[in-house]
């Protein structure tokens, strides 16, 4: 009995000090929202404003304003979204491009996340579980606000991928949540016309069958995500300083196993132009033109692992030949491998009130398009159900749940703006009149759905309630490709062994494939890689520099920039470059090891090309792009890439940031604001006050 009464004082000891330990959350009245839809352009905005089609960004903004938004050196989305998160530079947030090299190899990686893969004992039995953790550095205002007590829903902001903890608050993961597979969008394409030359993985992370059939039905297989287990035992035998030739069999052997796979039957009829699919006992009917709901599919790893996805089929066509696209294998909101939200059951949560939503962070399916293995009509189509599923989280999560802040991001104004501007540009090599007359209106009808999606919050929160609108960046037109590692070689700053290259993939990427096995280290001081960036080789930081630090540093650094700066289109003679931008002085903070030496910034119509992206070097130096991928904002010049900002609030500057949204946020709600955030508050003392009164008076009426 004593000792029972011991334990229970102890107990209570324990309860009394938790509870001791700090103030209780503080509760907020007020309430404020921030939307973001990712690339909207001011000068697009703008102009469908003034002609009436953009009404209730028209309404917001004769209450508070429209403004042109800076974005962050360079204008890409995760380095902007990082900046709105945190309030800082990439210095200090260490997103500096989608990708991130490794400065003792060279070799790029996706550069927004580290993944530990999982653990099996004797091969088989799993004793650790995997992991993915951000390499984004800084605090996000929602964890800061959330710490004093803000009630908080953060739905879909791109770099909320592995979910961060929110106090008080719920989020759902963006961008840069990938497929099951691991990648940003793996597609599936399974024709008959295709060659067995052009089987295997596409540029842009497609994987294409080849399609025969045999009494009207072929036998194939979806690949599935990679299987752990034999991953781990790739990595032991790559990981030998010398392989002999029971090693490479075996790796051979392993590689060929290396996905899992489901098998698939596909029943054609030619005279209804349908298609019955049988996977995993499941049977799909599709009609030319048809696309099917979700289907819930498992990848079993062995007895004791099963990996839960989801597809959709899309029938593109059934006459003559079949040609048939997957979907990328999204997580099951249900059971997803790794968690996709926080808390980890809010992404089931949404599942049991909405069904099946799309999960994955790049949820358009551009690489298809890109590749024209699906049309216009269909990237429209599938692009509109994107954002539908988005906007359904969004609007659930401002419906059902108490919350004092509420951020919600829609990426399919990017995504559309990056597929479709050929068709609003008629100097893009890519420019098709009948497409034109049948696509043209795309991007507007896109804007248009954000402005119908603006218009139910609006309703659903009220007058009273601040709604500031943001996006991380606009566009521009793609007309030209740029290989910058090119013209590095061409220069004399790098130095190949023989022919370049072969061409690289985005599996080539995901799937550690081999970059530059031709560049001659002991020569080359200089390379490039991501959407414009250049990496002096540096000695002392990177694993073969030959550049010395200080003076011969900065000589070369000058050299190179002027001569970026002088650089013509050699059809034209238009200048290609627009500003040339030195890391040190444009950023600063303790990632700054890993930033670029020196930022490209170039000019309308000029991009760098996708093969400099991921470090390669291939012949010609400048060629139209003659991809329907035509609009873009990586590597183009930052200060003629600005995003926006409409809000009904009044702000205190001409010249807003998107870093100046995190310490607006914070002193909207009377936070203490680190003296270390790049970002400046936009709001006046007396701007709070008269709009905590607004709030108060609206819920009092």
């Amino acid at each position: 009995m004593k000792r029972l009464t011991l334990l229970s004082l102890l107990a209570a000891v324990a309860f009394l000090s938790g509870c001791s330990s700090g103030p209780a959350p503080r509760k907020f009245p007020q309430k404020i929202v921030v939307l973001g839809f990712d690339g909207m352009d001011p000068h697009l905005l703008k102009k469908w404003m003034d002609e009436g089609a953009m009404p209730n960004f028209s309404k917001l903004a004769a209450q508070g304003g429209f403004w042109q938004l800076g974005t962050t050196v360079s204008p890409e989305s995760p380095t902007a979204w990082a900046g709105f998160a945190t309030g800082d530079n990439a210095g200090k947030h260490n997103i500096f491009d989608f990708l991130v090299r490794n400065k003792q190899t060279y070799l790029p990686d996706f550069g927004l996340v580290r993944r530990v893969p999982p653990r099996f004992l004797f091969n088989y039995i799993p004793i650790s579980r995997p992991k993915v953790l951000s390499i984004r550095g800084g605090t996000s205002f929602w964890v800061r606000a959330g710490r004093a007590g803000v009630r908080s829903e953060v739905m879909t902001v791109p770099d909320s991928f592995p979910p961060e903890e929110v106090p008080n608050g719920q989020l759902l993961s963006g961008l840069p949540l990938p497929d099951l597979r691991g990648t940003i969008g793996t597609f599936y394409y399974f024709s008959t016309d295709l060659s067995r030359y052009e089987e295997g993985n596409s540029e842009f992370g497609g994987i294409l069958k080849r399609l025969t059939f045999d009494d009207d039905t072929s036998h194939t297989e979806l690949v599935g995500p990679p299987n752990p287990i034999v991953r781990q035992q790739i990595a032991a035998i790559r990981s030998k300083p010398t392989l002999d030739d029971e090693d490479r069999t075996r790796l051979a052997s392993l590689e060929a196993r290396e996905d899992v796979r489901v098998p698939m039957a596909i029943h054609w009829d030619h005279n209804a132009h349908a298609v019955t699919i049988d996977i995993e006992g499941q049977q799909v009917h599709l009609t030319e033109g048809g696309w099917s709901p979700w289907v819930l599919l498992d990848f079993e790893v062995n007895f004791l692992i099963r990996l839960h996805g989801m597809v959709q089929f899309h029938l593109i066509r059934a006459s003559g030949d079949l040609r048939l696209y997957v979907s990328p294998i999204n997580f099951e909101p249900q059971d997803p491998p790794v968690p996709m939200s926080y808390p980890a059951s809010l992404s089931d949560t949404l599942y049991k009130r909405l069904g099946e939503y799309r999960t994955l962070g790049w949820a358009e399916a551009t690489w298809a398009l890109n590749e024209g293995r699906i049309g216009e009509g269909a990237f429209m189509y599938d692009l509109f159900k994107a954002f539908d599923d988005r906007a359904r989280v969004i609007l659930d999560r401002l419906d059902h749940t108490n919350w004092n802040l509420f951020v919600g991001v829609i990426e399919s104004t990017d995504r559309v703006q990056h597929m479709m501007f050929r068709l609003i540009d008629p100097t893009s090599p890519m420019y098709d009149s009948a497409l034109a007359a049948k696509y043209g209106n795309s991007i507007e009808q896109v804007y248009q759905r954000c402005d119908q999606f603006l218009g139910e919050v609006m309703q659903r929160v009220g007058p009273n309630v601040p709604i500031i609108i943001v996006s991380d960046h606009g566009f521009h037109s793609y007309r030209e490709s740029v290989n910058l590692n090119t013209w590095l070689v061409q220069q004399g700053y790098m130095v190949l062994q023989g022919q370049s290259g072969g061409k690289k993939t985005l599996n080539d990427l995901f799937s550690g494939g081999q970059f530059w096995e031709n560049v001659d280290w002991a020569k080359t001081r200089a390379y490039a890689m991501g959407l414009g960036q250049i990496y002096i080789n540096l000695r002392g930081r990177e694993g073969q520099g030959i550049v010395k630090p200080g003076a011969d540093y900065q000589r070369l650094v000058d050299e190179i920039s002027g001569k970026l700066l002088a650089m013509t289109d050699p059809k034209t003679g238009a200048r290609m470059v627009d500003a040339v931008y030195e890391g040190h002085k444009v950023w600063h903070g303790p990632y700054m090891d890993n930033a670029p030496d020196l930022q490209v910034g170039f000019a309308d119509g000029y991009r760098v090309s996708w093969q400099t992206t991921l470090g390669g070097a291939p012949p010609g130096l400048v060629y139209p792009n003659m991809r329907k991928w035509s609009g873009d904002h990586g590597s183009f010049n930052y200060k003629e890439t600005s995003g926006i900002l409409v809000s009904n609030v009044k702000i205190n500057t001409a010249t807003p940031n998107i870093k100046d949204i995190a310490p607006t946020i914070l002193q909207f709600f009377g936070l203490p604001i680190p003296k270390s955030l790049d970002g400046k508050e936009l709001l006046t003392a007396a701007e709070v006050q008269q709009l905590l009164h607004r709030e108060a008076a609206g819920a009092h009426d």
